[in-house]
């Protein structure tokens, strides 16, 4: 018995069984009260054909046997019930329990190591590249070079959509005491078109404000030296006006004086 059926929350139930499946290890248990809640599958309902009887098969205190297995009606509802019971996993793991139950899984390198030498097996975090079934398959997530990977089919094989998108940075977020330290030397990077996301929008960490900052004191260098040039320029066009407006002054002087000059002299 694993340390974790120990503690389950479901023994001997469906949920244990599947979250056991050597291809589901990332999973964990959801509660029973989450999954029954209205408000947490409410939405999923349109999306199945069998919801009802699949999300009894997932509360069911039982386990399948060998001659399930084998029977294609069970395999087409259990298929349902593997894809709704992933999308309450997404949205479990992002309540404060869930978030708590992964970052001690996340310390316990239960989701593996990143496989780049410099990242000196740093533990990663799942991430599904899509918030939808059947868009991607599993992967995880490096929080020190911030690319995804494909891991290891005998640790991890289910769809992408069971974690989602956002997970990994919202358990960033969550617990900033987690994040590596680390920047990685200029240089070092390896170009990636993986882009974290939080909801949907874009994360910028540590590394990319660091390597933006020198663009930032640049174009901050430059609109200095633009201001110096222009407080420069209208100093020289104020001391071009006041000559000539000095100037001009001499001449009407001038005038004047010749003026009264030829005046006294009539």
């Amino acid at each position: 018995m694993s340390e974790e059926s120990q503690y389950s929350e479901h023994p001997g139930g469906w949920i244990e069984w599947f979250c056991q499946l050597p291809q589901n290890q990332y999973l964990t248990e959801v509660d029973s009260e989450f999954i029954q809640d209205p408000n947490n599958y409410g939405h999923l309902i349109k999306q199945f054909n069998l919801f009802q009887q699949a999300l009894q098969m997932i509360l069911s205190s039982e386990q399948p046997d060998t001659l399930d297995l084998e029977n294609e009606k069970f395999l087409e509802l259990y298929t349902e019930a593997s894809d709704i019971y992933g999308l309450l996993h997404q949205a479990f793991i992002q309540t404060p329990k869930g978030l708590a139950i992964m970052r001690e899984r996340f310390l316990n390198a239960r989701f593996g190591h990143c496989p780049r030498v410099l990242c000196e097996k740093q533990n990663t975090i799942p991430i599904g590249l899509s918030e939808s079934l059947k868009t991607s398959r599993i992967k995880v997530y490096c929080p020190r070079c911030k690319e995804a990977y494909a891991p290891r089919k005998s640790q991890a094989d289910f769809d992408g959509a069971y974690f989602g998108r956002s997970f990994p940075m919202l358990l960033l977020l969550t617990y900033p005491d987690i994040h590596p330290k680390f920047t990685i030397q200029l240089g070092t990077e390896l170009f990636t078109p993986f882009q974290p996301t939080l909801y949907g929008f874009k994360v910028r960490d540590e590394i990319q404000i660091q390597q933006s900052s020198p663009q930032l004191q640049s174009q901050q260098s430059q609109q200095q030296q633009q201001q110096i040039i222009t407080e420069h320029t209208n100093g020289i066009i104020e001391k071009e006006n006041h000559h000539q407006q000095e100037k001009q002054n001499v001449e009407q002087e001038s005038k004047q004086s010749k003026k009264k000059k030829k005046n006294k002299n009539k």
